[in-house]
């Protein structure tokens, strides 16, 4: 925990021609969210108040500030990020936004790094407009891994109807058999487990690994990578006694409610995990990444450029993402007074 009572969350903007200020501005509007935590945005006092602007009804206001230090701990503070004018085309993809999603993302992983945040929270981005010579990542999970000098992480999605990870991440579909292999299956099911226990407190984890081809491979008729990869991870993990059930074939796992019996799915790729969980928690979902040393949410949706500026985006996944953040440092300081 920081010197401050209460935990420092630091929020990144995203992209500003999408959602991600809208669903700021409106979860810490609720003047409630200051009881739990001190809010630190990084962006821009004006990019901020054009997004108010577009906002009827909403109050909101920010604390301009310079570092995280004077942050006040019952206002919602702002660290300007940059003076520039920025030109801003709601709905609409551009280089700019996504220069300036980066600015705000490294001035909080700064902080991050350097212990001035307790957790941090990541607006979405653009994957297109923010690539850069400085951003030559498939999205954040990715260039949080890479900025944390961790050599993995695990893309773990979190809702009221079941938590899942993936295997590969944000990877073309034709190169997801490549690039699974019995030792990068073994890891993920570890860190699952591992975050399981550590994060979520669930003292003996219960977890399921789905197959990777239709009907998990049909016994070698449909694929042979459950036999020659999966299990063979499954096995391993077992014998270090981590309660690991599969293949299943991931159609009727989610069909007959299988899930329900575990307490983490670890799917074989993104869409596999992220279709049956965004049907289920769309609007409640967040979006966590396991095995950083820090604590990153974010919302399990994206830009959602449609309806950028339209006062219609729900805010309720935002807002789940910073709650669960502050559980988690909750749960954190009591086992450090426990001491």
């Amino acid at each position: 925990m920081s010197d401050n009572k209460k935990p420092v969350i630091g929020i990144s903007i995203g992209d500003a021609n999408g959602i991600g200020l809208e669903v700021i501005i409106k979860t810490f509007a609720d003047a409630r969210m200051v009881e739990f935590c001190t809010p630190v945005i990084y962006g821009s006092l004006s990019v901020v108040n054009y997004h108010r602007k577009t906002m009827e009804g909403v109050v909101f206001n920010a604390n301009q500030i310079r570092e995280v230090r004077e942050a006040h701990p019952n206002r919602v503070n702002l660290i300007n990020c940059w003076q520039d004018t920025m030109r801003i085309t709601l709905g609409q993809p551009s280089e700019e936004t996504g220069k300036y999603a980066l600015i705000s993302l490294d001035a909080m992983l700064t902080d991050a790094r350097e212990g001035r945040l307790d957790a941090i929270v990541t607006a979405p981005i653009d994957k297109h407009s923010i690539q850069s010579e400085e951003f030559k990542f498939a999205g954040h999970t990715e260039y949080l891994t890479k900025a944390f000098s961790q050599e993995d992480s695990l893309m773990f999605l979190a809702g009221e109807q079941f938590k899942i990870g993936v295997a590969t991440g944000h990877i073309p579909l034709s190169a997801v058999a490549s690039n699974l292999t019995a030792e990068r299956i073994y890891k993920k099911i570890r860190m699952m487990n591992q975050s399981l226990k550590v994060d979520f407190n669930i003292r003996k984890p219960k977890i399921a690994v789905l197959g990777l081809n239709p009907h998990a491979g049909d016994s070698g008729l449909l694929g042979s990578e459950e036999a020659e990869i999966i299990m063979p991870a499954i096995e391993r993990a077992k014998k270090e006694d981590i309660v690991v059930f599969g293949p299943y074939a991931a159609d009727g796992f989610f069909g007959s409610h299988t899930y329900h019996q575990f307490d983490g799915t670890l799917a074989m790729y993104h869409d596999q995990g992220l279709i049956p969980f965004k049907y289920a928690n769309f609007e409640s979902g967040v979006n966590f990444t396991a095995g950083l040393p820090i604590v990153r949410t974010s919302p399990d949706h994206g830009t959602a450029y449609n309806i950028a500026g339209k006062n219609e985006a729900n805010e309720q996944s935002f807002r789940g993402s910073g709650i669960f953040s502050l559980r988690y440092c909750e749960k954190q300081a009591f086992e450090y007074r426990s001491k």
